[in-house]
C-alpha cells in the first residue's frame, strides 16, 4: 500500500544503509528528514586489513565472526583491490561464520555464503551469549569489529573459551562531520516539526546522548523525545532507550525485527493521527 505515510516527517539517523531506508519510508509517500550519525570512511591504514586478509587466505579461522555487513563489504573492496577474492571468498567458506543480527548475514549473502547462526539479539553481549554454547578450545576465531572503545570484553569473553583471536577492523569513524546535522534534527524535534523518530539500532541512542551533552542540549533532547514518538526496531533498541530513561512508542509486530515490519508498525500509529505538518498548515 503506497503512501502510508504520506505527509508524514519521519527522523531517521541510520549509519550504513541510510539510503535503503529512506527510499521505503519515501515509496511510503513519508517526508525523510535524514541524519547521519557518523560519515564512515576506510581505515586509513590499510596494512594491517591487508595482512589479516593474507592470513585468513593462507590458513581459514576455524571460526568468522562479523559484527557489522559493512565491515565484511570494507574487506571485500581491500580483497578485490589485492585480486585474491576467489580465494579470500573459498577460505571463509571453510570456516564457521557467525552474525551479529541480520545485516552481516545479507552481505554473507552477497558473496555467496551464510551465516550458521546469528545472534538473537544485534549486539556485541548477544555475540558473547551465543558463542558462550559452543567449544571453542583450540580454535583460531576471526573476529570483524567495528570502530568502538568497547570491544574487549568481547574479545575477552572469547579468549576466556580457550580460542586464539584474530581481529580485524576495516573502517573508521569521523563523528565530528555530523554533529552539527544531529544538533539541528533535536532541534527539529524540540520545536515539533518530526512526526516520529526511527531508530535502527542502539548505536544512534548512544550517539544522540553522547552529542547532546557534549553540545550542552541534552535537556532539549529529552523536551524533543517527549513529544516525538519514538519508533523502535528490536529489542536491542528499546532496551538501551529504557536505560538512558527513555521510551518506546512504536515496535515492530510479531518480533520481526527488520525495516518493513518497523514501517508498517509507524504507518499504522501514525494514521491515527493527521500529520504534524497538516496540523501546522
Amino acid at each position: 500500500m503506497a503512501d502510508r505515510l504520506n505527509g508524514y516527517r519521519i527522523l531517521i539517523l541510520e549509519t550504513r544503509e541510510e539510503a535503503q531506508f529512506s527510499r521505503l519510508l519515501t515509496e511510503q509517500g513519508a517526508d525523510v528528514l535524514q541524519c547521519p550519525m557518523f560519515t564512515i570512511h576506510d581505515a586509513p591504514d590499510p596494512a594491517p586489513i591487508e595482512a589479516w586478509i593474507k592470513r585468513v587466505i593462507a590458513a581459514p579461522p576455524d571460526d568468522l565472526v562479523l559484527l557489522t555487513g559493512e565491515g565484511l563489504r570494507r574487506l571485500m573492496k581491500v580483497v578485490r583491490r589485492l585480486g585474491v577474492e576467489q580465494e579470500f571468498v573459498a577460505a571463509l567458506g571453510k570456516a564457521r561464520k557467525f552474525a551479529r543480527g541480520p545485516k552481516p548475514g545479507k552481505a554473507l549473502r552477497e558473496i555467496g555464503l551464510e551465516p550458521q547462526m546469528t545472534t538473537e539479539k544485534p549486539t556485541s553481549e548477544g555475540v558473547a551469549a551465543m558463542l558462550s554454547r559452543l567449544d571453542l578450545r583450540g580454535r583460531r576465531v576471526g573476529l570483524q569489529l567495528y570502530p568502538d572503545k568497547h570491544h574487549s570484553a568481547l574479545i575477552g569473553a572469547i579468549e576466556t573459551q580457550g580460542a586464539e583471536v584474530d581481529t580485524v577492523t576495516p573502517y573508521v569513524y569521523d563523528a565530528q562531520a555530523a554533529e552539527t546535522n544531529i544538533v539541528t534534527a533535536i532541534d527539529e524535534m524540540a520545536q515539533g516539526r518530526i512526526d516520529a523518530i526511527a531508530l535502527t539500532n542502539l548505536g544512534q541512542v548512544r550517539r544522540l546522548i553522547e552529542v547532546a551533552r557534549a553540545r550542552g542540549c541534552e535537556d532539549r533532547l529529552r523536551e524533543g523525545l517527549e513529544r516525538t514518538p519514538i519508533a523502535s526496531v528490536g529489542p536491542a533498541v528499546s532496551e538501551e532507550l529504557k536505560a538512558h530513561g527513555l521510551r518506546t512508542d512504536i515496535y515492530p509486530a510479531d518480533d520481526a525485527f527488520f525495516m518493513r515490519p518497523l514501517i508498517s508498525a509507524m504507518a499504522a500509529e501514525l494514521g491515527k493521527k493527521p500529520p504534524r505538518a497538516a496540523k501546522t498548515a
